[in-house]
């Protein structure tokens, strides 16, 4: 529900009102483009990556060129040029002075919270998360975009603030790490001084801190020139970070969702709140309170909205590098860095956009709060039809927990339906046609905060026996709850004449009743989650998600092993009812999608909490602010877009959409290649082909080919694409799973291998294969 509440916001907006409102201080015509150019380029290295273009081990090179040699030398190269002249300093010291709030808040809190085997290396990686941005590759560009025409010195401050984490702050996270590893050496062999050492070291080794000092120095000795004869080589290698970063970005986020596990559900929640909610609220609290000088008004409020900015910045990628070294929390950070960063884009886009409004105008304020509502809501009903769709099409929606999740989809799609509705019944003097839309978009949308919760709960109702409650009552809970509040507020509120907006229809009940709701679905949704730690839930690990999918390959089919083979199928299975494909098409119904459920709740779980956050803060709050209005438009967004974030986990389903997809294309294009005589193969696929079949195709053949069942009287010698694929890792073909894919794509293509009924390339997936003669 989008609690607003613009009503009581317009009494108090006299009081936010002054000359700084006036004028514009940010350009905001080029953000749109420049975070399209950002996230576009983001997108194009995670489609390079998850089709293999390139894979895990190849873009390891591309992240050492970034960090090693692009980065430190746009460092190197604004240190010298940078202006120390036009730098305010009270706005650094202010940036300083929340990161360390931030850094040791974290900090503290996960010392108390996090159990004592290995609290000091989460406090220490933690506190790194949530105060380390991604400042060059994400940061610069939308600071360019918005300050370039107005503001051009507040660019610099990038390369001023950021080394504030890598050179003061991280070295504290570094040697809480270097703590816990020397408390788990049982005969502790390393001093205190010796750990000190370390960190000091591992600090003066980093290329990008030290690239800093050496421009600090730089910039005095040479007097702020780059020399010529160096000049075009510093350019070439600055020039080269933007575009790389991104992409590296993109690349390395392949497969990170997947690692969620079962113990950083809670832990994840709480860390983007901090990096995205509470970050920027206090680097823009500490602008407003240090910076003192006799300036216009005008320059201070931008420079205190350019602080809000910056807090907003996601986590930088190298914290999951930091993570990686130190074999700790590798699955909360990569995670919580894919959603953060993702979650950073709406929000510096609403954040900029409201800052360059005119607030003189409290009607146009809220027309533009409505315009948003009704716009997301087409976008999100368009996808939601699609995801449903898809869901009956799969023949999921009889099995929990999608049953739930349907229901779920629906109540998203009443809600969309019902903001469009009231977006032109509100413009007519019709009463009844008012309560009626009221009606529907307040209980759909009522029904979107309880779902969740209730999916939280079927998760739990699957892995423990001992729970036993009947679906179908859950789902009368799920409509009938909301249909009681709505019911509670036509009759106990009071109309309130005038208003546009659907979240103050009904006065300050509409406030506090929801509130209210909304706060106990919240904590009953932590408290499943919580549950379903001590129940085992079993959300897999994306290394692990094939070896599930084998073993239960090989359990649904060890079902149709019952009589003697009588015949062994040589050529292409011609059954019309094979067994094997049989066993394919049950993978797709039985995969009951843990990992994306539990990730769904999870961030609604987020909106929830914003949901709640705007109710507490009108009703204890008489003079709402700025920000206040701007958790209004990220409500609105995330409660009337749930369908876009629907069909991103649910919408593209693999076996209905992608696997046909690619089916179709790959026809297309291996269709022509069967034809091909071998002699005109690339060289590669010859080399791969023969190196194959003369050294590891028997052994290969021995360890996981076996015979299975695919007809009634034939049996056929086939194996798992996943297990190839584990085979090859074993033996030292492949590096990674993306270069083991590469391998058994080349063996196909050489005709080393197929597809039992030749319908798929070769997949990292419980597909059947076989080896051809």
């Amino acid at each position: 529900m989008l609690f607003s509440h613009l009503r009581v916001f317009n009494d108090t907006l006299p009081y936010l009102l002054d000359s700084s409102a006036l004028s514009s201080s940010m350009s905001i015509d080029r953000l749109f483009p420049a975070l399209l150019e950002c996230f576009g380029i983001i997108l194009c290295g995670y489609i390079a990556g998850r089709a293999n273009i390139i894979t895990s081990t190849q873009a390891k090179g591309l992240g050492s060129f970034v960090s090693k040699f692009a980065l430190p030398a746009l460092l190197f190269k604004n240190m010298v040029l940078l202006d120390f002249g036009n730098v305010i300093w009270p706005f650094l010291w202010s940036i300083l002075i929340a990161k360390v709030c931030v850094f040791f808040l974290v900090c503290i809190l996960t010392l108390i919270v996090a159990s004592p085997v290995s609290r000091y290396s989460k406090a220490g990686l933690f506190s790194i998360f949530a105060t380390q941005s991604n400042d060059f590759a994400l940061g610069y560009p939308i600071v360019e975009a918005l300050y370039q025409s107005t503001y051009p010195e507040y660019l610099q401050y990038i390369y001023l603030v950021a080394p504030v984490s890598l050179m003061f702050l991280n070295p504290i996270g570094f040697a809480l790490c270097e703590i816990q590893k020397w408390k788990d050496q049982g005969n502790h062999q390393q001093s205190k001084v010796v750990i000190v050492g370390v960190v000091v070291l591992q600090v003066i080794k980093n290329p990008i801190v030290f690239m800093v000092v050496i421009g600090i120095i730089a910039h005095f000795v040479l007097h702020q020139t780059i020399p010529v004869f160096m000049a075009q080589f510093v350019d070439g290698l600055a020039n080269s970070f933007g575009g790389a970063a991104l992409f590296y970005l993109g690349l390395s986020m392949v497969g990170q969702l997947g690692k969620l596990t079962k113990s950083t559900v809670v832990t994840l929640i709480l860390l983007t709140t901090a990096k995205l909610l509470l970050m920027p609220l206090i680097c823009k609290d500490m602008v407003d309170l240090l910076d003192k000088r006799n300036t216009s008004a005008l320059n201070h409020s931008s420079l205190s909205d350019y602080a809000f900015l910056y807090g907003v910045f996601p986590t930088a990628p190298s914290v999951a590098i930091y993570a990686v070294y130190y074999n700790a929390e590798l699955e909360v950070v990569t995670a919580g860095m894919v959603i953060s960063t993702f979650l950073s884009a709406p929000i510096m886009y609403v954040s900029a956009w409201l800052l360059t409004i005119r607030w003189t105008d409290p009607q146009r304020l809220m027309n533009s709060l409505q315009n948003v509502s009704f716009n997301i809501s087409i976008v999100s009903l368009v996808a939601l039809v699609w995801t449903i769709a898809v869901m009956f099409l799969s023949k999921k929606f009889k099995r929990l927990p999608h049953l739930f999740t349907v229901n779920l989809f629906f109540a998203q799609v009443l809600t969309c339906i019902g903001m469009i509705l009231w977006n032109f019944v509100v413009k007519e003097n019709n009463f009844i046609g008012q309560v009626l839309t009221f009606t529907l978009l307040c209980t759909s949308l009522y029904s979107t905060f309880i779902w969740p919760g209730l999916i939280a709960l079927s998760l739990v109702l699957l892995k423990s026996e001992d729970l036993k409650v009947s679906p179908g009552m859950l789902v009368i809970a799920g409509w009938g709850i909301p249909a009681l509040i709505t019911a509670v507020l036509l009759i106990c509120g009071e109309k309130m004449f005038g208003v546009i907006d659907a979240a103050f229809f009904y006065g300050r009940a509409q406030v506090i009743i929801p509130g209210e709701v909304i706060f106990l679905f919240s904590a009953m949704k932590l408290q499943i989650m919580k549950y379903n730690l001590q129940v085992g839930l079993e959300i897999q690990i994306y290394e692990h998600q094939t070896e599930y999918s084998c073993n239960l390959s090989g359990l649904i089919i060890s079902l149709f092993v019952s009589l003697p083979p009588s015949g062994q199928c040589e050529s292409r299975c011609e059954s019309t009812d094979c067994l094997l494909v049989q066993v394919e098409e049950l993978q797709q119904v039985a995969d009951r999608q843990v990992a994306r459920h539990v990730l769904m709740c999870l961030l609604l779980t987020v909106s929830l909490l914003a949901n709640l956050s705007s109710c507490v803060w009108l009703l204890f709050n008489h003079n709402p602010g700025r920000l206040y209005l701007e958790l209004l438009f990220f409500c609105a967004v995330v409660n009337y877009g749930q369908g876009l974030l629907s069909f991103a986990l649910f919408g593209l389903d693999k076996h209905l959409i992608l696997l046909p997809f690619k089916k179709r294309l790959y026809s297309l294009w291996y269709g022509k290649q069967e034809e091909q005589p071998q002699s005109d193969l690339p060289e590669e696929i010859r080399m791969t082909c023969t190196q194959f079949t003369k050294y590891h195709k028997q052994q290969c053949f021995h360890d996981i080919v076996k015979k299975r069942r695919c007809g009634k009287k034939t049996m056929v010698d086939c194996f798992l694409g996943c297990e190839l694929v584990e085979w090859l890792l074993q033996v030292g073909l492949a590096q990674d799973r993306g270069e083991a894919v590469l391998y058994g794509t080349r063996l196909q293509e050489g005709g080393v291998l197929q597809h039992i009924k030749q319908e798929y390339s070769f997949q990292d997936s419980p597909l059947y294969y076989r080896f051809m003669a």
